[in-house]
This record gives C-alpha cells, sequence and structure tokens, in this order.
C-alpha cells in the first residue's frame, strides 16, 4: 500500500503486545484491562489499532472521551465494552443505549436528565458514576456517605443501569511524599464511597481507580479494572519517574530532505531571522512544519536524525518545513529519510524528549500529529495498512 512520502507516522502494532504485558504484570488480583484509545488512540489511530487490540490481543475493554469516538469504534466493528470517559449531551442518550455503550455521569443532575431523555424508550442505558476524590475535574462531590447517598438514587431511576463507579488520580506519576499520600487519600476515599454504597444495597459490577501510572506504581486488587493509556503507546506517564520496565513506542515519525543547500557566514535562515550562521553551513530542508504537528517550540533548539546521526534544528519552524544544520553530515542528500521521533541506526529520539523541549508532554505530542500525515501501521516489520486519523 503506498503513501506519500513526505511526512508520516509508522504505527508498529506488536508493540501494543509487549506494553500490555508489562502493564499487566503489574496489575494484582483479579483486575482486568482497559485500554484507554481515546484521541484516536492518542493520536495513533484507532482504525489500526483498536481492532488489533481486539481481534489480535484479546482486550474486551475500551475507553473513548464522547460519543463520537465512541461510535466509531462500534462502525469499526468492535465489539467489546465501551465506556465514555467524559460528557455526552443527554439528547444523545437513546443512540448510546442503543448501541451499548456505557456512559460516565458527572453528577447527580446529569444523571436525572439522561434518564429523562431515555423515559419510555424501553433501552436503559448503562452508566459508571465518576466520583471525585482530589482531580476536581467531573464527578460526584462530599463525603462517602453523601456520594453512597447520591448513588443510591441514581441507582434507583428508572432508565438507567448504574453498572460501576469510578476515579481520576491527580499525581500517581508521581513519587513525591506528599503526592504519593495525596494519591492514598484518594483511592481509600474512593473504595469508601464503594463501601458506604453496598450498605445502602448498590450493587456494581465494576469500581476501577487506576490509571496507567497507578496500575505500576500503586496497583490495588480491589479496583477491578486498569485502565491502560498512556504507557500502552509506549510513553511514560512522567519521564521523571522511572517505570520497572522499558515502554515501546509504538509511533516513530519519518520526514523527507527535499533540498540541500550551502550557506555563507552571516547569512539568516528562515522566519524573523533567529538564525544566523557563524560559519559556512550546509543546510537541509526538512518536508514538516507545525501544520503537521511539529511543534514550532522546537525552533532553534530541537533535533533530528538523518543517517544515523543528530542535526539539529536552525530558525524557526515553518508551517509545512524546518531547516537543519547537516555541515557534520556532508553526505546528507535529497530524498534522503528524516527520523523526527524514532530510532535511526544507534540512535533514539523520543516522543518525551521531543515534548520536553518543546515545553510539553509526550501525551500532546503525539495527539498534535495532523490529520495529513498519514498512519502507516506495521506489524513485525510487515506494511499492514495506510489509515487517517
Amino acid at each position: 500500500m503506498d503513501f506519500l512520502k513526505r511526512t508520516w507516522a509508522e504505527i508498529h502494532l506488536e508493540r501494543l503486545g509487549i506494553n500490555i504485558a508489562n502493564y499487566c504484570a503489574c496489575l494484582q488480583g483479579e483486575t482486568k484491562l482497559l485500554c484507554v484509545v481515546k484521541a484516536s488512540c492518542y493520536g495513533h489511530a484507532d482504525l489500526a489499532i483498536c481492532p488489533y487490540l481486539e481481534k489480535e490481543l484479546g482486550v474486551k475493554w475500551f475507553a473513548v472521551s464522547n460519543s463520537d469516538e465512541a461510535l466509531r469504534l462500534r462502525n469499526m466493528g468492535i465489539s467489546g465494552e465501551i465506556l465514555i470517559l467524559g460528557y455526552t449531551p443527554p439528547e444523545n442518550a437513546p443512540e448510546l443505549a442503543e448501541h451499548n455503550i456505557i456512559q460516565a455521569i458527572t453528577d447527580e443532575s446529569y444523571a436525572i436528565e439522561l434518564n429523562d431523555y431515555l423515559a419510555g424508550s424501553g433501552k436503559p442505558l448503562r452508566c459508571h458514576a465518576a466520583v471525585d476524590t482530589g482531580m476536581t475535574r467531573i464527578g460526584l462531590r462530599g463525603t462517602p456517605e453523601e456520594i453512597a447517598e447520591a448513588l443510591y438514587r441514581i441507582y434507583d431511576l428508572d432508565d438507567l443501569i448504574l453498572d460501576g463507579i469510578f476515579t481520576h488520580y491527580a499525581v500517581a506519576d508521581s513519587a513525591d511524599p506528599g503526592d504519593k499520600a495525596y494519591t492514598a487519600a484518594q483511592t481509600e476515599k474512593f473504595f469508601a464511597v464503594r463501601d458506604e454504597a453496598e450498605k445502602l444495597g448498590v450493587r456494581l459490577a465494576q469500581c476501577h481507580c487506576l490509571n496507567s501510572a497507578a496500575g505500576v506504581y500503586e496497583p490495588d486488587p480491589r479496583s477491578t479494572l486498569g485502565r491502560l493509556g498512556i504507557i500502552l503507546y509506549g510513553m511514560y506517564p512522567d519521564p521523571a519517574t522511572p517505570l520497572p520496565f522499558e515502554p515501546e513506542p509504538v509511533m516513530e515519525l519519518r520526514s523527507m530532505v527535499s533540498q540541500v543547500k550551502r550557506i555563507e557566514a552571516g547569512e539568516s535562515v528562515s522566519y524573523g531571522r533567529t538564525f544566523t550562521a557563524e560559519r559556512p553551513t550546509l543546510l537541509a530542508t526538512v518536508t514538516c512544519g507545525y501544520a503537521d504537528g511539529w511543534p514550532r517550540a522546537l525552533s532553534n533548539k530541537g533535533e533530528v536524525l538523518i543517517r544515523g546521526k543528530r542535526a539539529k534544528i536552525v530558525g524557526r519552524v515553518c508551517m509545512d518545513q524546518f531547516m537543519i544544520d547537516v555541515t557534520d553530515i556532508p553526505e546528507a542528500a535529497p530524498h534522503d529519510v528524516v527520523t523526527l521521533i524514532g530510532r535511526d541506526g544507534e540512535e533514539v529520539i523520543t516522543a518525551d524528549e521531543v515534548a520536553a523541549l518543546a515545553g510539553t508532554i509526550g501525551y500532546e505530542l503525539t495527539c498534535g500529529i495532523s490529520a495529513r500525515v498519514p498512519r502507516v501501521a506495521y506489524k513485525n516489520g510487515v506494511q499492514m495498512g495506510v489509515y487517517r486519523v
């Protein structure tokens, strides 16, 4: 399958299985795996990854951000459980029920609205209620007893099925003692809510709190699901906190050299003249820019790989192109492949490394790789397809 070899992302499917195996080895008790595939698998291409997860790796649980993403999974043939982690307009509740999609409950009033839109439909909507234990984003708030009472009222609604509850950690990826204590407090509040709800007769099939970081650093057998997100794609929850295994990056980002030119000392490069050559310099122009998702913040400080060597970005990153200094790589030539993220010979540049230079995180970097960049899926080196996000 051919594709435009200008800028493209290589998606290595077999690495998903390695990351899953390493994560699951950290889980305890009967905790089952849930794969977080929102934002088109963090920019990696859900059309390539989700069917592979279900059919090849046996994944039974998926989590997405919104109803469009959930229905997209159903339309591509995903038959497993799909949990929407965020808000859906209440008027869309019947469609979710029709497709057996689980909706997050943000608070009690939202549950009542969902229930009202389902009245008389004959198809109840399955839900997991979010419990705000300290993330202060979405979820039921109050003491464990107050939250349990709200859960009981939701549980009693005619057209909702309260299948579970969940919470999300704020600092589970941090080794700071204060942050670890905060995570522990979130955990205990969450399970106190569960216990109080059970006293009221609320029977919950799922109670889950573990994200990528917590599943590794703070595994808890009371959590029925481990929500594997960023580690699934081979990045660190926080690069400053080591993992007990080396995650395998699923994405590698490549581009091409369109032109190589020599400039003299004193000549400036790109918009704003932010770089001026101090010596005769060999420049290569790379066919990638911020419209492809390559951050403009990397101007004059990012690096790429060409012919197995590092080359520095000089001048401002443009919308569709940027320039690199290849003076010390004189063999560089037009049509050479440039590695922006990934391996070339013995050299490796990770998404986390690039993100740190750009003042962001690896998640944002891969999510920001734009739709015009084709995702080319490989399994053990064999091309499996070309996808768009």
